[in-house]
């Protein structure tokens, strides 16, 4: 609570008044209300320690997108058949730059999950410290089992509905789920003939036409940097940990060939069919058959434990049971609830960061926390994709190519600088790090002060 002196009202954000009236509002989209109420209940304190926030209604007009586009992706099979998509841009808040966010094709994308991660993605540029607002887009179109030819149709077509809207300056999209580099490469390349302009709209992009180097990784590397920053304020090193991931595609193979490389053992990944258990370690070849895994289409690993005998697979169920010192959900949101937060609890996990957008529910962030070991969340962890798309704008607008070592050390400092502000705001008075409050202050405040110096618009 705090007196505005000035007008004599006493602020305190009612946090279940701005929940009802968005649930009200939005009602059945469960993942972007969830994250909504993440923050706010974070930034309750530091939110009324500055009553200009309330009377310029920040939080109101924070937690509602600038805009949706929504519209509707008509395509062609290899059948010659005429089939039909819905594609979204949330473009959500640009305060602190042009809109920056990946582009998702997966049967189970809606307008809740765009949203959320949309949120999530604001404060995630925030923290990155480069000047980059929040957007995600995609649609429930799904690679999976489709040719290389209807893939390419489908983007184009797709970016034929979008293009207008993007913009070096305006709207830069990335890859996500079901969008790589091959996705990315047929979206700019009909997005560059529509405007007729080489403008780098676009991040994830090949090194041929002005992608940066190890963006493919940079997600993975960079929360294993994040993770290294933890453990080095603990006096403790990778070396000799224990890691589960779960997942198998670019984030949790950039994880696990990083975690490894720092002298850790990885012994889990996973896919929606189950997931493989591994005592010797996920290294060396093993990581990179987690590529040929994925590029072949199936979505799913069970083949690793027939080419790896020593390994096991175990259907439909996920990673956490194992017994390991640090757990990297990679794979999607909500992928770890209570019950397997009391598995890894109960099996004596000392640190979960999230590789993934809010990869664990309420109900096990809780039990982290209360259990005071080290839990981060994916906006602060997972920010060193974005932060080397952002690293790619740079480069495209200098047109220049850094080296790999060049964006590396970049990402390092990136990361590093995240990990700072998470502690500098997240320090509870018995020494803990209360991580997702202090990411959450951190891009609250910056994105806030900004809304704040723009005025009312």
């Amino acid at each position: 609570m705090h007196l505005d002196n000035e007008l004599n009202i006493v602020y305190d954000m009612d946090i279940n008044k701005i929940m009802s009236d968005l649930e009200a509002k939005h009602p059945g989209e469960k993942e972007y209300l969830q994250a909504v109420k993440e923050v706010l209940l974070s930034v309750g304190d530091v939110y009324n320690q500055h009553p200009e926030f309330e009377r310029n209604k920040i939080i109101e007009r924070m937690v509602e997108p600038d805009r949706i586009v929504t519209f509707r992706v008509t395509w062609i099979d290899d059948k010659g058949e005429i089939q039909n998509n819905i594609g979204y841009r949330v473009q959500f808040n640009n305060a602190i730059g042009p809109y920056k966010g990946g582009i998702r094709f997966h049967a189970s994308v809606n307008l809740s999950i765009l949203k959320f991660l949309g949120f999530e993605q604001t404060f995630k540029n925030a923290l990155t410290t480069l000047p980059m607002g929040g957007a995600k887009g995609g649609s429930d179109f799904s690679p999976r089992g489709k040719s290389d030819r209807e893939i390419m149709r489908f983007c184009q077509a797709f970016i034929l509905c979008l293009w207008k809207n993007l913009g070096p300056d305006r709207d830069v999209p990335a890859g996500d789920i079901g969008v790589g580099g091959r996705e990315v490469g047929y979206m700019y390349g009909m997005y560059k003939k529509l405007v007729d302009e080489n403008t780098g709209t676009f991040t994830g992009k090949g090194l041929s036409f002005g992608g940066s180097r190890i963006r493919p990784e940079a997600t993975g590397f960079g929360a294993l940097y994040f993770v290294q920053d933890i453990l080095k304020r603990q006096n403790e090193t990778m070396e000799g940990k224990t890691v589960a991931i779960s997942g198998f595609g670019n984030v949790a193979w950039g994880a696990a060939l990083k975690a490894t490389e720092l002298g850790a053992k990885v012994v889990t990944i996973s896919g929606p069919d189950g997931y493989i258990y591994d005592p010797e370690g996920i290294k060396g070849e093993k990581i990179d058959y987690m590529l040929e895994l994925r590029s072949s289409g199936e979505d799913i690993v069970a083949p690793y434990a027939e080419k790896y005998p020593e390994a096991t697979f175990f259907p439909g169920k996920k990673p956490w049971v194992q017994k390991v010192d640090i757990a990297l959900p990679c794979a999607t949101q909500n992928e770890v609830n209570g019950d397997d937060a009391k598995d890894l609890l109960n099996n004596g996990v000392k640190l979960v960061a999230e590789v993934s957008n809010m990869g664990c529910t309420p109900e096990a962030i809780d039990a982290f926390i209360a259990a005071r070991i080290t839990y981060a969340p994916g906006k602060a962890v997972n920010a060193g994709g974005v932060a080397t798309s952002g690293l790619e704008m740079s480069q495209n607008a200098e047109h220049l190519q850094w080296s790999a070592a060049e964006v590396d050390a970049k990402l390092h400092e990136i990361m590093h600088n995240i990990h700072q502000q998470c502690v500098e705001h997240g320090t509870e008075p018995d020494g803990y790090v209360n991580y997702m409050k202090g990411a959450n202050i951190a891009g609250f405040m910056k994105v806030a002060d900004a809304m704040m110096a723009q005025g009312v618009i």
